[in-house]
């Protein structure tokens, strides 16, 4: 594999690992919230931010924690006769299903882009009480589309790479 694939490869998997590093501690945040919102409950005093909040930090959550799973190969697959193929034969397989995630990836930041900008041109809030913006939480929805792509590539060529029978 040429050095700017492995270089390429090596920076993204570092970027989605931190990011998802991060995104593992927002169900902390999340569970925080919750149990910020039962407390003002108890006391009758209750705060109409968390529900909505809690929403936004559990997309952000799953959104963001994505590539990392992806890049892990901890994300659910249906295994009827992948696990008892050759690494090569798998590899062939991911390289070319890789495609397809691509394009559904694509697909979705592109409507998720759109919805963005939209955000921001008009000033969209939440439709309740609290009526937040908007467009924080779809910026960062396109930002895992983002990366989310980015890996799907790192992935491409790491199946490249062990189809070749080569390491990155």
């Amino acid at each position: 594999m040429p050095n700017w694939c492995r270089t390429y490869v090596r920076y993204v998997e570092a970027l989605n690992y931190r990011v998802g590093r991060f995104a593992m501690y927002l169900l902390f945040v999340m569970m925080g919230i919750l149990l910020w919102s039962s407390i003002t409950k108890i006391i009758h005093l209750p705060a109409i931010w968390t529900l909505e909040m809690a929403q936004f930090t559990l997309v952000a959550y799953y959104l963001l924690g994505a590539p990392y799973t992806f890049q892990l190969d901890t994300n659910v697959r249906m295994d009827l006769l992948y696990a008892r193929q050759s690494p090569k034969t798998k590899a062939i397989w991911d390289a070319v299903t890789v495609f397809v995630l691509i394009f559904y990836l694509g697909v979705m930041l592109y409507g998720s882009f759109g919805s963005m900008v939209y955000s921001f041109d008009v000033g969209e809030r939440a439709a309740s009480g609290w009526r937040p913006y908007l467009w924080p939480i779809k910026s960062i929805i396109c930002a895992s589309f983002v990366l989310m792509i980015l890996q799907a590539v790192a992935h491409l060529f790491r199946d490249i790479a062990i189809w070749r029978g080569e390491e990155i």
